[in-house]
């Protein structure tokens, strides 16, 4: 048998489908079953290839949003208002109520902080498809290893079977040979 035929009889036992006719994640699934190798790693999931900029964004989302940011956050702003309303007696308040500047400020750093948010996300929902992907190469194998035990037990408890039949059959043809002989020397 030709590794293709192998590949395609693999194919038809278990998904019931022509090779050729299999999607690209079935068939590398088939291909694995057939080489007896194990599922490796996707290299995209092992390999760091962000550059500076990702490493960045991905700094600034995982500060951004943790309660540790948001209590120095609050932190910086209740300490911005109190200053500014103690030392607006002595006119040396640097942003007096409404706090215009500090608007200025809370404005940019929301500009600024969600598209970087959301690169990290989607950088990060990337990672989750290739991740799922993955996750149902696996589990698509190990169902598909699970079958071809299960046929294999099957085959062997048929076998088992003829056998204890085979050896019920000559025992019955030896008591009737007994039997018979018992039957013969009686009368």
């Amino acid at each position: 048998m030709t590794p293709e035929q192998r590949l395609d009889q693999l194919a038809r036992d278990l998904l019931a489908t022509p090779y050729p006719e299999l999607t690209d994640v079935q068939r590398s699934v088939i291909d694995l079953i057939a080489a007896e190798a194990p599922t490796g790693l996707n290299k995209a999931l092992v390999a760091d290839d962000r550059t500076y900029w990702d490493r960045l964004a991905d700094s600034v989302a995982a500060v951004g949003g943790s309660w540790t940011f948001i209590g120095g956050f609050s932190l910086g702003l209740v300490l911005w208002i109190g200053l500014n309303v103690a030392l607006r007696p002595w006119r040396l308040s640097f942003d007096p109520y409404p706090f215009i500047f500090l608007n200025l400020i809370l404005s940019t750093v929301a500009a600024i902080q969600a598209p970087v948010i959301m690169m990290s996300q989607n950088r990060q929902a990337m990672k989750d498809r290739l991740n799922a992907e993955h996750d149902y190469l696996v589990n698509l194998r190990a169902e598909l290893e699970i079958m071809r035990l299960h046929t294999k037990l099957d085959a062997l408890r048929e076998q088992e079977m003829v056998e204890i039949l085979r050896c019920n059959t000559e025992a019955l043809e030896i008591l009737k040979a007994q039997v018979a002989r018992m039957a013969e020397e009686r009368g």
